[in-house]
């Protein structure tokens, strides 16, 4: 059954590209007051407790913890929530809240080739010339700062950034393969587990956050409550009446709302790699995704 997307469909994937693209801007912000674990374990903790009061609202059913389930909870938690939360918020600490956004867009293609060893969806020939084009604008994103890796810290954020993104690659193949589980139950309890991850790592290197600014501190907020509880809830409601496919056109949006904010909030000054990354990047992205944009449009 084709699903045909409706008014309320298309406001809900314009609002879902608004407010992931600008969590990088929101996350630089935050991180004018407190360090990067306090903000992704601030932001973790609080998506996971607006999530879980979601689940109680909503009724969702408990999973059936069942020792296989617990695994891919574990794993998918730590690759989908802590871990990238983390290396992101270190990241943007050295480098322009514009490349963390344009570094996630290069997600979906490294999602191909993972799929294609992990799962049954195999690449194709536009698929391998997308992922080969999106490959070279993560390269030209990069730049020539990776070769000089001890020149200072902004090439480690360049390569946590990226890093970041293959760990969301990584838990998407395997939430594909996790068995059944309730999307909102399922969300709630990844936050769950990233914030059991995230606590005492805060705790160890930052130690008790302190109130700061009021800035930062909104900030932090906010990225708890909208990029997580209130996009999954979009998320899913969206899925449901519209489809997967039509979920994809939020990964074009993310990139050119992170740039925008970037330069026109926060003033900052990017490189004209940046642009020629996220043309190259954008165009792997619509060569690999074609046959789904056709089925859209």
């Amino acid at each position: 059954m084709v699903n045909h997307p409706t008014p309320a469909n298309w406001l809900s994937i314009a609002a879902l590209g608004l407010i992931w693209g600008g969590t990088f801007m929101v996350v630089s912000v935050a991180l004018r007051g407190y360090g990067p674990f306090t903000v992704a374990c601030a932001r973790t903790t609080l998506g996971a407790l607006a999530l879980l009061a979601l689940m109680w609202v909503m009724r969702r059913p408990w999973p059936d913890m069942s020792r296989r389930m617990i695994r891919y909870l574990v794993v998918i938690g730590l690759l989908n929530t802590a871990l990238p939360f983390a290396l992101l918020s270190w990241g943007q600490q050295f480098v322009p809240s514009a490349f963390a956004g344009i570094s996630m867009a290069a997600l979906p293609l490294f999602v191909l080739p993972l799929a294609h060893m992990f799962t049954d969806e195999k690449l194709n020939a536009r698929n391998a010339i997308g992922v080969s084009l999106g490959f070279v604008g993560a390269l030209v994103l990069i730049g020539p700062g990776v070769l000089r890796i001890g020149a200072g810290l902004e090439p480690w954020g360049q390569l946590a950034c990226i890093a970041a993104a293959m760990s969301y690659a990584i838990s998407s193949v395997m939430t594909r393969r996790c068995p059944p589980i309730d999307p909102i139950t399922m969300a709630a309890i990844l936050l769950c587990v990233g914030a059991v991850a995230l606590i005492p790592l805060m705790l160890l290197v930052e130690g008790v956050p302190s109130p700061r600014e009021s800035l930062p501190t909104l900030a932090i907020i906010l990225l708890g409550l909208v990029p997580t509880a209130l996009a999954a809830l979009i998320r899913v409601a969206t899925i449901r009446t519209a489809g997967t496919v039509f979920m994809t056109l939020v990964n074009y949006q993310v990139p050119l709302w992170s740039v925008l904010f970037g330069v026109w909030l926060l003033n900052e000054v990017l490189p004209w790699r940046f642009f020629a990354a996220l043309a190259l990047i954008l165009c792997g992205l619509a060569i690999s995704q074609w046959r789904s944009l056709r089925r859209l449009f």
